[in-house]
């Protein structure tokens, strides 16, 4: 079944009801989490001022978000970003790509607290296809990365779609100036300063600051230092993250949404099962619509939202864009 949706603000409704259908919960299993000091400022920090934006240009004749529905991750993908006119729009030849998936946690793909792995696996096969120098995938986890990378299954599925998976080391981080209005001078994970093209590739689920953790909230894993200091002003410094990691593109896994006591969860019966994969040019419009969709909160309740539209990041109003709405 497929909808065509070009801007209609009445068309709204339809494409929520499609993002909200699923919502069968699993149960089970848990896990130990929290916090720990894993990451620290190199020494002899030098500040390098890099602005990277990874963005392409709009076209007006294709879509620029694309909401598919189905059975398999791997198929919802590659479905999402052929609505948005396939990977080749977003990698040339001999580009360096960097996949940011959510690793963050200790979890397993049912717990839905890091990225589907089959997703992140599709989506290093399609940059292959359309030929990229190398596909790099790597994350800045809180609990202790080679668990996260090996528990999530993030890492078997990266290297078995021929990516390279980089675990965050201290040699590896470059002390940089993000220019923000609350974020200045931060260690960055070198290989997100590298890149020719950058995807990112959040899930979707419940935030006890935030209210939802999405794709702008998942750039904080491009960060080492004291990232709870952020936490702070965290609508700030999310908008402060969004204007300095401007990706290619977003794709979002909403197959698992853990959709309550979020962002490391453990719960099974906390997690529904939406068998959804967005993808958007615009960061700021997919965080909109997955918030709406899932959680029914807007940026009166998300403030990070409208500081990144008023700095021209993108729009909230996701309903105006060209959006390929599709069910397999």
């Amino acid at each position: 079944m497929l909808h065509n949706v070009d801007g209609a603000h009445d068309r709204r409704e339809i494409l929520l009801r499609l993002a909200r259908l699923g919502g069968a919960s699993v149960c089970a299993a848990g896990g130990a989490w929290w916090l720990h000091g894993r990451s620290r400022r190199p020494e002899e920090p030098v500040a390098v001022n890099v602005r990277r934006d990874h963005t392409i240009a709009r076209e007006t004749v294709l879509a620029d978000m694309s909401v598919v529905r189905g059975e398999a991750p791997a198929a919802l993908v590659r479905r999402a970003v052929g609505e948005l006119g396939g990977m080749s729009r977003f990698v040339s030849r001999g580009d360096v790509v960097v996949l940011k998936p959510n690793v963050g946690w200790d979890r397993t793909p049912e717990q839905a607290a890091t990225t589907n792995p089959e997703i992140v696996g599709e989506v290093a096969r399609m940059c292959w296809e359309v030929g990229a120098k190398s596909v790099i995938v790597t994350d800045l986890s809180v609990n202790e990365p080679r668990r996260c990378f090996a528990r999530s299954g993030i890492e078997a599925a990266a290297l078995k779609a021929g990516a390279q998976v980089v675990l965050p080391e201290e040699r590896k981080f470059k002390e940089v100036d993000l220019g923000g209005e609350v974020l200045n001078v931060w260690p960055v994970l070198e290989p997100f300063l590298a890149a020719d093209k950058l995807i990112n590739i959040p899930i979707a689920k419940h935030h006890s600051l935030t209210g939802a953790t999405l794709g702008m909230k998942n750039w904080y894993g491009i960060l080492g230092g004291v990232r709870h200091r952020l936490h702070q002003r965290i609508h700030e410094s999310l908008a402060d993250l969004a204007a300095f990691m401007r990706p290619t593109l977003t794709i979002l896994d909403a197959y698992r949404v853990l959709i309550r006591n979020g962002p490391t969860g453990g719960n099974l019966a906390d997690v529904e099962l939406k068998k959804t994969v967005m993808a958007s040019v615009d960061p700021v419009a997919v965080d909109a619509y997955a918030a709406k969709a899932y959680w029914d909160m807007d940026a009166a309740r998300m403030p990070y939202l409208g500081f990144a539209s008023n700095r021209g990041l993108g729009t909230v109003n996701f309903e105006s864009l060209r959006i390929r709405a599709v069910e397999l």
